[in-house]
């Protein structure tokens, strides 16, 4: 058995499979966010220890984990853990979706203009390197402490090991990383005032870095297993679904949404606010889209209404309502693609005394998928396009929302068996590929064998009756953010 463990930003959820990548078992453990300030968001990363304790103990109720043979990680992106010289957390991680260093965005790249062909990326706030240089600005006497720089899953690799590493997918979005060359580049680094020193090793994801710690396994109850690099989690989810080679995508409906499309070769497209990263296999790299609150979007409504996200899908369902005048924008925690503005607030509009909680869902459903859109439109204008999408992520697990997103972005959609744990899914069998690469074999022939795409489970094909509606209210979804844009920034001057 092999198992993986995602540490997401809702929740940390550990998955194992048997040596046929078959999914036996999956437990979870809910995760909490902290929001200081406008734009802030933070974790503790003790909180990420724990879970990983309890989502073991919860596995080991059901299974017999002395069976296991290998390890794996995956992550959210971009979080900023930082470590001083005898292994101590300084202070919460500052997570992927917070806004606060866009200040310090524009200085990077004003003062170091190469910076952005070295990395391939624009500097957005949710990127790792402006927020430490956030932190040395206004925390210098937590500056002055860090001795390390890990990110979320490696620093749960670090605690399981005690060996500081990463992997080129997780790496390449810190903007520390030159994609091409899948390692950390020096003069990246030295603009946030740090060196080789600080940083871990990087690794593709299916190398083995370590192994459990003998203290670790004991407190553990598992035998001391290789643990291998580990993957960001889309770079882990496209493993999970199989979305190994050029052509193929996927979307991600997680607490944010992502289009994920695979490449042959490191293809930048900062113009486009286009991601563009290492995969987390070797001699391949991916492009993404981002927007920073999908499913959370849900989840932010049915807590203001005090209802479940089921709640709110269940009674959409039974309206029988199709369209809304409602337009809703999900930028509850600022934008990345295509506008990187983390000043970006989230807007209902067309509201009456006559709209209901039903057409609201509906607005919120359209709205992440028109923002899905944004992401598909960037992408394509990168020389990204794909003909169908597989689907990952708790959120896809609605097919009413999976039919509307079809119909948004005029593609095939499918959904496939695993796709709501597809990270964790992709971090057991990275785990099986390390632990079987070093008996020897080949990772080339071990990922043809192992990272196929999961049984479909539904496929859903645009709608044509609904294409005008949806274009018509995609331009006006468009054109609600510019209008709105000065205003917004002002409100938030005005409220801070």
């Amino acid at each position: 058995m092999y198992l993986g463990l995602d540490l997401g930003t809702s929740g940390l959820k550990g998955v194992v499979i048997d040596d046929k990548g078959n999914v036996l078992a999956q437990e979870s453990v809910p995760l909490t966010v902290e929001s200081l300030h406008a734009t802030w968001s933070e974790q503790d990363p003790l909180s990420w220890w724990q879970a990983c304790k309890d989502v073991i103990n919860q596995l080991q109720q059901r299974l017999d984990l002395s069976k296991l043979k290998a390890l794996g990680l995956s992550g959210q992106m971009h979080g900023a853990t930082l470590i001083d010289t005898e292994g101590n957390v300084l202070r919460p991680c500052i997570l992927w979706n917070d806004g606060r260093s866009q200040a310090q965005c524009e200085a990077l790249m004003a003062q170091f203009p190469d910076l952005i062909e070295r990395s391939g990326n624009l500097y957005m706030p949710g990127f790792t390197a402006p927020k430490i240089r956030w932190v040395q600005e206004n925390e210098p006497e937590v500056f002055a402490k860090l001795a390390h720089v890990l990110l979320p899953k490696d620093y749960l690799v670090y605690r399981l090991t005690g060996v500081m590493s990463s992997d080129c997918s997780d790496a390449a979005g810190t903007l520390w990383l030159n994609p091409e060359t899948r390692q950390w580049d020096d003069a990246l680094l030295a603009a946030t005032g740090l060196s080789q020193a600080n940083m871990p090793k990087v690794y593709e994801g299916c190398d083995v870095v370590g192994t459990l710690s003998e203290a670790i396994a004991q407190e553990l109850g598992l035998p001391q297993l290789p643990v291998v690099a580990g993957a960001g989690d889309n770079a882990a989810g496209a493993v999970g679904m199989g979305v190994t080679n050029p052509g193929q995508g996927f979307i991600s409906l997680g607490t944010s949404g992502v289009y994920f499309t695979v490449s042959e070769s490191h293809k930048a497209n900062p113009q486009n606010t286009v991601h563009a990263f290492c995969h987390a296999l070797p001699n391949r790299w991916h492009q993404m889209g981002v927007t920073l609150s999908a499913a959370n979007s849900l989840a932010w409504f049915a807590k203001l209404v005090d209802k479940s996200v089921a709640e709110l899908l269940d009674a959409l369902e039974d309206s029988d309502i199709e369209r809304t005048n409602v337009l809703f924008l999900p930028y509850l925690s600022g934008e990345r693609t295509p506008h990187n503005d983390p000043l970006a607030n989230g807007q209902f509009i067309g509201l009456t005394n006559t709209v209901n909680v039903e057409a609201m869902t509906l607005a919120i459903l359209e709205g992440v998928a028109f923002s899905l859109l944004d992401c598909q439109n960037a992408l394509d204008s990168a020389g990204s396009a794909v003909d169908e999408l597989s689907l990952i992520g708790g959120g896809a697990r609605s097919a009413l929302w999976r039919q509307i997103i079809s119909n948004v972005l005029n593609k095939r959609l499918i959904y496939r068996d695993g796709g709501d744990v597809g990270p964790g899914l992709g971090a057991a069998r990275l785990a099986l590929l390390g632990e079987q690469q070093s008996q020897g074999k080949n990772i080339e022939s071990l990922i043809a064998e192992y990272c196929t795409m999961p049984y479909v489970l539904e496929v859903h094909e645009p709608v044509a009756t609904f294409g005008s509606y949806y274009q018509d209210k995609y331009a006006l979804y468009q054109s609600l953010y510019q209008s709105t844009k000065d205003l917004n920034e002002k409100l938030m001057r005005l409220s801070s």
